[in-house]
């Protein structure tokens, strides 16, 4: 009796979960099919706040689950927030721009961009003002653009340069017994170097020295600019930190008032003389009024931007790294299309795997031989994001870009002391005579060099497309490369890339080369996530790292994403020295 209970119970059970989550799903689809046009009103001041995670593209589709529950999206779109700016110019209900809020998780370079497009508002002759309880040095280098910057009584202005710091885990390894081989080539290719040294070679502490001074005399000549500070005054104040206080900030006119946010608010209707206004977010205009163009969307002229986006992995890739199984995917597809008649990548990577790089390449450069290519970096194209990058027709890059890097390594995980300080031995039983790996026990001297002989072709297989792609010598590149990083203005002057420019700028550029003039753009690739993908990426079920940051701290955190990274490291790399997070 007990037994016929318990299955009628489980099957009552079981039909009334699976009626729910039918409930759920046709509430879901009819929430994501009927989602509100978000109305802009007269009189709008439009308020940007970067405080959400940006992509170069991230298409509002990727997240539906995120607009539906009420919550902030994931990322917001590069694209998407230029484009808006671009539009709220001619926009008669935007009356002014607002630059408001800290910690704007944004690239240097993406940073920029946003920065340019505010100048280009700008001559529209519509205020643009700018407010924070305090500001970092990437929020003031984006709000030192506005007419008049404010700060709250307690808050401070955060400029003190630029720096990088690196850990170094030798000593650990030696402790501990667990280490990495390391096989390079490249005296700057200092991805390794901490696993083999303590401290920081000269070379690299060079090019880190350069690389930052380039950086920072972008920035600091922005900022003078806009300000009417001198450069000299400004490394002054970053020198003897006399933006600590919002008195000083004021004083060395870093600041143009003092006051509370409520009190800029009522400041805002004197300062763009109108009683009231309505304040409209970003991400709420960049949805606003999106209708279907027939004039526009029936050209038959179509220029292609590819994004490559996140560290290069053997694999089909996401939203969030470049695998070759989806951009081999949206090459072709771009390349074939008909009505497509240039192709732009927008490159934004650190590197990665150097066996997915080159199938990229190849697909571009097939691509290449139907129609024109263009490159645009974003804030990072290094190692194989340059690799991917250096065949095209032509190769622009933000000032602030960081790029180069054109060196190889491989890594190799060995845990053969640790294993025998703890009693642990291994024994390998082989068909054949070939050196072999086993991260158990030492390393086969005939194995290192036999990874050896492959790091080193893969690095003149590197030199040699990047001399064939940019019309060098190998001497030539070979003299830029062995794993060093440049800014984009200095790859400008080294011949790595054709010109300083954003995206747009490469678009107009891919344009005049296919010689067309109107023309719509299509992105690629297209995200499409399965199911289970789907339900992974929901806001309330990707909160590991929100945890993990809180439990661990944020120092403890980058280390633990330093070391984590290994495990997805697989072949031979062609990944950057480090990646600078500017502060």
């Amino acid at each position: 009796m007990n037994f016929l209970k318990n299955i009628i119970s489980s099957a009552i059970g079981f039909m009334m979960a699976t009626g729910l989550l039918i409930v759920f799903f046709i509430i879901v689809a009819a929430a994501i099919g009927s989602s509100t046009e978000v109305k802009v009103k007269d009189a709008s001041i439009l308020r940007i706040q970067l405080n959400t995670e940006m992509k170069d593209y991230a298409p509002i589709e990727m997240d539906p689950f995120s607009s539906l529950l009420g919550l902030p999206p994931q990322y917001m779109g590069l694209n998407d927030v230029l484009a808006a700016i671009k539009r709220s110019k001619s926009d008669d209900r935007i009356k002014g721009i607002s630059i408001e809020g800290t910690s704007m998780n944004v690239g240097i370079s993406q940073l920029n961009a946003v920065r340019n497009a505010i100048v280009d508002f700008k001559l529209s002759g519509k205020p643009v003002f700018a407010y924070a309880d305090s500001y970092g040095q990437k929020e003031y280098f984006l709000s030192s653009v506005a007419d008049s910057v404010f700060i709250s009584p307690v808050g401070q202005v955060d400029i003190k340069g630029l720096s990088s710091e690196i850990l170094f885990f030798k000593d650990f390894q030696d402790n501990y017994g667990v280490k990495m081989e390391v096989i390079r080539h490249g005296k700057y290719k200092s991805a390794v170097e901490p696993f083999i040294a303590n401290k920081m070679s000269e070379s690299n502490r060079i090019q880190m020295k350069e690389l930052l001074n380039s950086l920072w005399f972008d920035m600091v000549a922005a900022i003078s600019k806009s300000r009417a500070i001198s450069v000299k005054d400004l490394n002054m104040i970053a020198d003897d930190l006399l933006g600590r206080t919002s008195g000083l900030s004021f004083e060395n006119s870093l600041v143009d008032g003092v006051l509370y946010k409520d009190a800029y608010k009522e400041k805002l209707k004197q300062l763009i003389s109108i009683e009231e206004y309505q304040v409209t977010g970003l991400m709420d205009y960049m949805q606003s009024n999106i209708t279907f163009d027939f004039e526009t969307d029936l050209k038959k002229s179509k220029i292609a931007v590819i994004y490559a986006q996140g560290d290069i992995i053997y694999g089909q890739g996401d939203e969030k790294s470049i695998g070759q199984g989806m951009m081999v995917k949206a090459i072709d597809k771009a390349a074939k299309n008909d009505a497509v008649k240039a192709i732009v990548l927008r490159v934004n990577s650190p590197g990665g795997s150097a066996l997915a790089s080159d199938l990229i390449w190849r697909a571009l450069e097939k691509a290449k031989q139907q129609k024109p290519l263009v490159v645009s970096m974003g804030n990072y194209a290094a190692s194989g994001g340059y690799y991917i990058a250096c065949n095209a027709d032509r190769v622009f890059a933000e000032s602030t870009t960081i790029t180069g890097s054109i060196g190889v390594f491989g890594i190799l995980p060995n845990a053969s002391e640790f294993t025998n300080k703890i009693g642990i031995h291994s024994e390998r039983v082989s068909t054949n005579k070939s050196p072999s790996y086993s991260p158990f026990s030492k390393l086969d001297p005939n194995f290192y060099e036999v990874t050896k002989e492959g790091v080193d072709q893969i690095y003149r297989t590197f030199v040699s497309k990047v001399a064939e792609g940019r019309h060098m010598t190998y001497d030539q590149v070979h003299e830029l490369a062995q794993g060093r990083v440049w800014s984009g203005k200095q790859a400008k002057e080294n011949g790595l890339i054709d010109a300083l420019g954003g995206l747009q700028t490469a678009i107009l550029s891919a344009a005049s080369l296919a010689e067309i003039d109107d023309y719509k753009i299509e992105n690629y690739p297209n995200y499409k996530n399965d199911l289970r993908e789907t339900f992974r990426n929901m806001p309330f079920m990707n909160l590991k790292e929100e945890l993990l940051k809180e439990w661990m701290g944020d120092a403890g955190f980058i280390l633990f994403k330093q070391l984590n990274t290994l495990k997805s490291v697989e072949g031979v790399q062609m990944g950057m020295p480090y990646v600078l997070d500017i502060k």
